[in-house]
């Protein structure tokens, strides 16, 4: 439905705009400049700060534009001596007892309140007041405090209750004693350091780059995360080779996520320059031998020598090709490329263990995008915890939910955090997700799917109710705990429980980054998956070609598995359990030193740029693989060039057919896969071997009740956050270092422990 339209007059120009639009976004939209520090387009109003003053004709004061309304005639006037005067008044309040350290400010170059200074500050202060002398701390690992740069606009607390749903930051006392501050003073949390971004001044302030670098000596790169599948955009900010920081301010980037990042997105990037970095290609001679540094070309033609040997003893059969879902499109494309072509086998996959074939394959309706969730009227999420796997996608669920008034339906094992936001909790014994799902599509299995789920059946009933009672958009989300049975039922869904007045669409929550991407390149079509390769290995899989490593559960009970293959080839950014076994290492560069794309959990193939130069003697995965093609006597023409390789994969990838590099340019405007929408058919099958599953499952397991702490997730060490020492102080409990006013990393070790006495009173 069309928004009605109004007839507005700024400054004597007359614009339409819709009716009941916020009076300073239609100013700032039209060009006209409204200053404002409490103002925050995406946080409930605050109209504490007086900059945003307009005149609005018919009314006797000056008012504050972020809190007025558009109506259909309003004559507005934005620029006058009267307004000027005011906001020069406000500027001289706030600098009245604010610290005039500049200089040392790490908000110095990109301080709102600075640039606010240079626009509406007087050349004189006339003003005799002492400055808020309150000393420098810490409030975590990851968030360092100056109290007496503080404007009080409030945004730390909004954003921390609004976006996060914690309320870690909180202000305390009244009036001019008023502080910002936390409860029982160190802040637990789950650090995403959104309180950094939105933060107007040098207040709160990102602990791991401090006092690093100033902002005009950084180069900007609007790049894509590596972490998590939500596909945040982020600015990659670097000197001299060297990554100092990443931010979504949005003077540098505006994409799907606005300003917000999660802690691993904003602090999670040490790993790209750390000193384990693997620094040159490394070949085991003999088996049982060490690993020994290489040059490229030894490595490469040891690599082809050793490959060509297991073909022609076993055959080509013989051979595996594993991606990873964190590589990048273009990555894995070559490696699906080298197997089919150069190889010619066809044991490939990636090293994800939560497969989305049967879902892609049974697809039904269109993914659902962040924007969708966020304007959705129901959303039913089944199993999966988006606040700590998945943040964005968590906080689109929170502000769909208080903002849009959305129900919230959780059908979970767990009593995750999201239960606080829910209109309806289906508490389920563990591991019987796909027994909801049943549910859904056979209503004749209540009884059955009730006594196994630990619920009653009018529980069921009422979930049913409620989406078919739903008016708007029912966005339907599941997590890695659902068969591949049971996605197939859920992809088909749309059909039965759509209507005229509503769309249902689907959102799946994969764990990784480009999790979507090898499922959309085919690498996930192969004959075999991981774990099934570790199994075959020394009997029907000789050899195997590896980016990335094996994860954890993937090893877990075959450590020595990797041991009896013949030849193992892995390009990695570390030494890992994986290269411990291999015959060749070869160096890959990280997502800071790479061009490509990653595609993310809303289905958006987004930008991955290239930041920094290659670190050492590491280089992309796709240039690896393709020197590797050509030692074996195919030239894959990439023309050592990632723009080439994205051309060819959407020429053969059908989803992404029509695309390049330019068209993605733009992360205001990101390009979504065009995934085939499979028509409606007949699930016996499926039904079937998830009721047979659901009759299986024990009535007498015991429900989970206890709410996981925040960051049992997000805090986990790997590869990757395992390279950044306040991990560590998290993932073990995040202790109180015995003073706030020193860096923690100066206080306690990585395992918790305390340094000794001496070290604590060094200073930072």
């Amino acid at each position: 439905m069309s928004q009605e339209l109004i007839k507005v007059t700024i400054d004597g120009q007359d614009f339409q705009v819709a009716k009941g639009a916020r009076l300073i976004d239609v100013c700032r939209e039209n060009g006209f400049s409204i200053p404002s520090f409490c103002y925050y387009a995406d946080l409930a109003l605050q109209a504490s700060c007086r900059m945003c003053l307009v005149r609005i004709e018919k009314m006797p004061k000056l008012q504050t534009s972020c809190t007025i309304n558009c109506t259909d005639g309003m004559a507005v006037t934005t620029q006058s001596d009267e307004i000027e005067k005011a906001q020069r008044a406000m500027v001289e309040f706030l600098l009245a007892n604010h610290p005039l350290d500049c200089p040392v400010c790490d908000r110095g170059g990109e301080c709102e309140l600075q640039e606010m200074a240079f626009d509406w500050g007087g050349l004189e202060e006339r003003f005799q007041e002492k400055k808020n002398a309150m000393p420098e701390k810490y409030l975590s690992p990851m968030v360092a405090n100056d109290p007496q740069r503080c404007i009080l606009c409030k945004r730390c607390t909004r954003v921390c209750d609004e976006w996060m749903g914690e309320d870690a930051i909180e202000a305390g006392g009244r009036g001019a004693n008023t502080v910002i501050g936390t409860y029982g003073g160190w802040l637990n949390c789950s650090q995403c350091g959104n309180c950094i971004e939105v933060c107007p001044t040098g207040t709160l302030l990102d602990a791991t780059y401090r006092h690093q670098s100033r902002p005009w000596e950084l180069a900007q790169t609007v790049s894509t995360c590596s972490f998590c599948s939500d596909g945040c955009q982020m600015s990659l900010g670097s000197r001299s080779g060297v990554l100092m920081r990443v931010v979504a301010r949005d003077r540098y980037v505006n994409g799907l996520n606005g300003e917000f990042l999660c802690i691993k997105g904003r602090f999670g990037h040490p790993f790209v320059n750390h000193e384990e970095r693997l620094r040159t290609p490394l070949i085991r001679y003999k088996k049982g031998g060490k690993l020994i540094p290489a040059t490229w070309d030894e490595a490469i033609r040891f690599t082809a020598e050793g490959l060509l040997k297991v073909d022609e003893a076993h055959g080509a059969q013989s051979i595996g090709v594993v991606g990873s879902p964190r590589l990048t499109n273009e990555a894995n494309y070559a490696l699906l490329k080298f197997a089919r072509e150069v190889v010619g086998t066809d044991k490939y996959t990636a090293t994800d263990a939560f497969s989305l074939k049967n879902f892609f394959k049974d697809l039904g309706a269109p993914l659902a995008t962040h924007r969708d969730i966020r304007h959705a009227k129901t959303i039913l999420l089944i199993g999966g915890e988006p606040e700590e796997l998945q943040p964005l996608t968590g906080r689109q669920i929170r502000q769909a939910v208080r903002n849009g008034g959305a129900k919230l339906i959780l059908v979970n094992s767990v009593p995750i955090r999201l239960k606080q936001q829910a209109a309806q909790f289906l508490h389920i014994r563990p591991g019987a997700e796909d027994a909801a799902v049943l549910a859904l599509a056979d209503a004749e299995s209540n009884e059955l799917v009730a006594c196994k789920l630990g619920v009653e059946t009018k529980e069921l009933d009422s979930l049913r109710q409620t989406i078919n009672d739903a008016q708007g958009d029912v966005v339907i989300m599941f997590g890695s705990e659902l068969s591949e049975a049971a996605q197939s039922i859920v992809a088909q869904l749309p059909y039965t429980l759509g209507a005229e007045d509503r769309r249902v669409l689907l959102h799946p929550l994969p764990l990784y980054n480009n999790s979507f991407g090898v499922h959309d390149i085919g690498l996930m079509n192969g004959d075999m998956s991981a774990s099934q390769m570790l199994q075959a290995a020394g009997g029907d899989l000789r050899a195997l070609y590896i980016a990335g490593s094996f994860l954890p559960s993937h090893l877990k009970g075959q450590e020595d598995a990797l041991s009896k293959l013949d030849f193992l080839v892995v390009q990695e950014l570390f030494e890992t359990d994986t290269t411990a076994h291999a015959d060749v290492v070869l160096p890959a560069a990280s997502f800071a030193e790479v061009d490509g794309t990653f595609t993310n959990n809303d289905g958006f193939v987004q930008r991955v740029r290239q930041s920094i130069p290659p670190v050492h003697q590491s280089r992309p995965d796709w240039m690896i693989t393709s020197l590797l093609a050509k030692a074996l006597g195919v030239d894959f023409d990439f023309q050592m060039s990632a723009t080439a390789v994205f051309k060819e994969l959407a020429e053969n990838v059908a989803a992404y057919n029509g695309m390049r590099y330019p068209l993605l340019k733009d992360e205001t405007q990101p390009v979504q896969a065009k995934h085939a929408i499979a028509p409606k058919r007949d699930l016996a099958k499926e039904l079937e071997g998830v009721r047979l599953g659901v009759e299986g499952l024990s009535e007498t397991t015991e429900k989970l009740t206890e709410t996981p702490p925040v960051g049992h997730e997000l805090f986990k060490t790997g590869t990757l956050t395992g390279k950044v020492p306040q991990f560590h102080l998290l993932e073990a409990g995040n202790p109180e270092p015995p003073s706030v006013f020193v860096s923690p990393l100066y206080q306690i070790t990585v395992d918790a422990s305390l340094r000794r006495e001496e070290a604590a009173m060094s200073g930072d």
